[in-house]
Formats: structure tokens, C-alpha cells, sequence
């Protein structure tokens, strides 16, 4: 194991070999800033097929949205034609993409100028955009009529606006591959105009999917299993197992910061904190070596079941792949969840190791799960651990330790703590504080 000025030297290291524009947070594309933007039009995609249902997972977005932007002072935010509109009012355009992006059931986000639904406007604020602005290689307009009442109809509007364009700059169209998209929504009274589109993370909205509680180890497979839970609906719960008396802090302070990642997604993230150490010295002291880690996991389970049924949870996560580590084999991962009668999700399951990776990358977690520590999975591991151990032999050892004592005890001795967004920094300055 490394020690803290190791530690702290290694994440200097990760901050300053990191490019910029990696560390800005988050790593969405930023809104063209000259356009005057006095609306932000945000877009879904799998809510649209909820059909009777729709009308709750719209709703459940908005009140998301209210709830990311509640600090800025953003204007109304209303459900329109399909779409949730928010008014800018005095926010910058820039933060509320790149908070929006970020927060699960949005597709994609229009940083708009909101116009009167009439086509000779839209030409002038086409015109008025020409004056500054030229599409760097071929462009294309892409228009979208929710309203059918409006009196040309999307192509024709295209083609108009496309033609203003080629006569004030000479760029060459491309239907397919453009470099530059003009985006026009048409809606009852309004019309919205858009120079870019932030991709969104897709899902769907938070707390329509019911409450997790996520085993959050502080290694890079967890958070990345959080984050998919929550891009299902999930409002997640965290639950940390910790190696005091025997380690440092290091991995508390560590999943103190994923779950500040986490907490753009879903707002404020409860984290539960259990010192597993002492129970680790119990299973050593009775158990074979090469079952310690089924034995591990096993307690872990009761415990977070044992947690799920106070807290009324709908299940386990955990970030386990299948075969990835000893314990991950189909018979251990079988044996462990068989230790207690709740639902277990392992999103997971079939990616492999750089798949992962390159989501936590992508979700900027993975940069802090990196930072070396010494968490409870390092603690009394045995050199050979058993690949597919027996309900048999793992029940006889269990017999050495008192399982419900030890569980009532975690979880009354649990630390509870809230961790809120971390908005203003990046996953490498994340990481960095750690040291």
C-alpha cells in the first residue's frame, strides 16, 4: 500500500498531466455563447413511450430539473409540445447545459433564442445570426413542426432558411454529415432557435424506478453501476464497508466524492458508512483462509439487507462483473446473494473490465476510484481464494461467529452522512483532495 505523501503525489501527478479540457466538469460540448438565448429546451426520448404513463415520468423530469437549477435564477420551466422548456431568466445558459446534461431522462439540450411563431421573424433572427456567425464547413437545417397547424410545413421551412444561408455565407449543404446544425422547433405560439444540441445522458428520470441502496466500494466498478441505476429511474443510496480499526480514511474520503458525482444526477446522495474491520478479525479467526472472501461478502449482504428492510429499499446493487474477480464467479456470486432473501441487480454483469473503465471515464468517476487506499477488500484477503466454495462448507464455517450480533451491531453503528453535488469541480480536482 502506498502512504498518504505517495498518495498525494500521485493525484498532483493525475492533475497536472491532465489536459484542461479534460478537467473542466462536465465534458458536454458548451452552448454557442454570442446567440441571445433566453430559453433552454430540453428533449427526451424514452419517456415518449410511456403512454399512459407519460404524463408522471414528465412531471417527475420537471420537478429533476427544478431541483438541479434550483441555485440559479432561472425562470418558469413548463412541459411544451413534447418538450420541457426552461426560461433562462438571469442563469448562464453554459451552467444549466452542463448540469442539465447530466441529469438522467434528458436526451439532448437546445440553448435557444425563443421567437413569435412567424417565419418572417425566424428569417430576421436567421439574418441577425449571419451577421456573426458562419457554419465552419457544410451545414444543415434541422426543423422540427410540433405544431400542424403551422402553415409550411418542415422541409419547406428548411429549405427556405437553408437557401438564406448559402446566399449570405456560400457554405455547401450536407443532408448527412453537415459540421454545423441550425435546430428549429416549432410549437403553438413560439418558435425556438438553436446553434447546438448537448447530449444528455438518456434514461430516465430519477425516483420513477423506485430507491436502491448501491454497495459503494470506492473502486470503479461500483459508481459505474449507480450511475446506470440511476439512468434507469433508481434514486440510489450508498453503503460503504470500511477496514477500521485497520485502514486509513482514505476510502471514505474516496466514496465521499463518487457519491458527490453521483449527487449531480439525483441531488443530495445519503451515504451509510460501516466499519467492517472487526467483523474481517472475527471471520479470520474462525474460518478457513480460502473462504474469507465468500464469508466477506456474505456479511456484507445481511448487513445491507438487513439495512434495505429499515430504510425500506427496493433492492441491492452491487457492481459486480461476472468472472471478473474470485468472488465474481457464477457459483461464489450465486452462494453470496443466496445469504439473504433480497432482490440483488448487478447492472454490470456482462460488461467487461474496459467497458467499465471507459463509462467512469466517460461519467468522470473514474479518476477518484484510481487514488490508491486501503479498503476493506484488501484486508485479510488470502493468497488463493476459493473460485467456487460450497453452501456446505460455507455454512459450517459460519458457524465460528455470531451473524446476527455482529449484523445488528454494523448497522446500529452505521455513520450516516448526505453528500451534496459537487457542481464546481472536476473528477481529477475531485481526486486531488483526497491526498
Amino acid at each position: 500500500m502506498l502512504g498518504r505523501r505517495a498518495e498525494r503525489n500521485k493525484s498532483e501527478r493525475l492533475l497536472a498531466a491532465c489536459p484542461l479540457s479534460f478537467r473542466q466538469m462536465p465534458r458536454y460540448p458548451s452552448p454557442v455563447s454570442e446567440l441571445r438565448v433566453d430559453a433552454v429546451v430540453v428533449h427526451y426520448n424514452e419517456i415518449a413511450l410511456k403512454l399512459g404513463q407519460r404524463r408522471h415520468f414528465v412531471a417527475r423530469l420537471a420537478a429533476n430539473i427544478r431541483r438541479v437549477l434550483g441555485d440559479l435564477p432561472i425562470g418558469a420551466v413548463r412541459s411544451i409540445a413534447g418538450r420541457i422548456v426552461v426560461d433562462v431568466a438571469e442563469a448562464d445558459t453554459k451552467t444549466m447545459a452542463r448540469r442539465l446534461a447530466v441529469t438522467p431522462g434528458i436526451a439532448n439540450v437546445w440553448c435557444a433564442r425563443s421567437l413569435e411563431a412567424d417565419l418572417d421573424a425566424l428569417e430576421r433572427e436567421v439574418d441577425a445570426v449571419l451577421d456573426w456567425w458562419r457554419p465552419p464547413g457544410s451545414f444543415r437545417i434541422e426543423v422540427r413542426r410540433a405544431d400542424k397547424q403551422f402553415p409550411m410545413q418542415s422541409p419547406a421551412i428548411a429549405a427556405r432558411l437553408g437557401r438564406r444561408v448559402v446566399e449570405r455565407t456560400g457554405a455547401p449543404v450536407d443532408l448527412k454529415g453537415a459540421k454545423s446544425i441550425l435546430y428549429v422547433l416549432v410549437v403553438r405560439d413560439r418558435i425556438y432557435l438553436a446553434l447546438e444540441r448537448v447530449v444528455g445522458c438518456g434514461g430516465l428520470p430519477v425516483s420513477t424506478g423506485g430507491r436502491v441502496l448501491l454497495l459503494l466500494s470506492g473502486g470503479i466498478d461500483s459508481p459505474v453501476a449507480g450511475l446506470r441505476m440511476m439512468r434507469r429511474g433508481c434514486r440510489v443510496r450508498a453503503l460503504h464497508f470500511h477496514g477500521a480499526p485497520y485502514t486509513s480514511a482514505t476510502s471514505r474520503e474516496k466514496v465521499r466524492r463518487l457519491c458527490a458525482v453521483l449527487a449531480r444526477g439525483q441531488g443530495p446522495t445519503e451515504l451509510d458508512l460501516v466499519e467492517f474491520g472487526g467483523i474481517q478479525r472475527e471471520i479470520v479467526r474462525s474460518a478457513p483462509s480460502a473462504l474469507r472472501v465468500v464469508l466477506y461478502r456474505r456479511m456484507m449482504m445481511r448487513i445491507a439487507a438487513a439495512l434495505q428492510y429499515e430504510l425500506g429499499m427496493g433492492a441491492i446493487v452491487t457492481g459486480e462483473s461476472l468472472g471478473q474477480v474470485a468472488s465474481q464467479t457464477l457459483t461464489n456470486m450465486t452462494l453470496i446473494s443466496g445469504a439473504i432473501d433480497v432482490p440483488v441487480l448487478r447492472p454490470l454483469v456482462g460488461m467487461d473490465k474496459r467497458e467499465i473503465m471507459d463509462y467512469a471515464q466517460r461519467e468522470g468517476t473514474y479518476e477518484i476510484s484510481i487514488v490508491p487506499d486501503e479498503d476493506c477488500c484488501s484486508l485479510f484477503v488470502p493468497k488463493h481464494p476459493a473460485t467456487a466454495a460450497t453452501r456446505v462448507e460455507v455454512e459450517a464455517a459460519e458457524t465460528g461467529y455470531d451473524i446476527p450480533a455482529l449484523v445488528r451491531a454494523a448497522v446500529e453503528g452505521r455513520e450516516r452522512e448526505v453528500i451534496e453535488p459537487a457542481w464546481d469541480a472536476s473528477a481529477v480536482e475531485l481526486a486531488a483532495e483526497i491526498a
